[in-house]
């Protein structure tokens, strides 16, 4: 397996580096309470998923 020979910089490996960047999470909206949410999870607002309720989320 080849080796570099000579040793690359900080900078050069930083300069690769620099696209490593997390995105935002994607947000979809749920159907129940037009609220906007996860894709494929339950929503925290009203907690339907799929149009079932799976948990039942206390009003405020």
């Amino acid at each position: 397996m080849p080796l570099p020979k000579r040793r690359h910089s900080k900078t050069r490996g930083r300069k690769r580096r620099t696209h490593y960047t997390l995105g935002a999470p994607s947000r979809s909206v749920c159907p129940q309470c037009r609220e906007p949410k996860l894709p494929h999870r339950v929503c925290p607002h009203c907690g339907y998923y799929k149009g079932r309720e799976i948990i039942t989320v206390e009003g405020a």
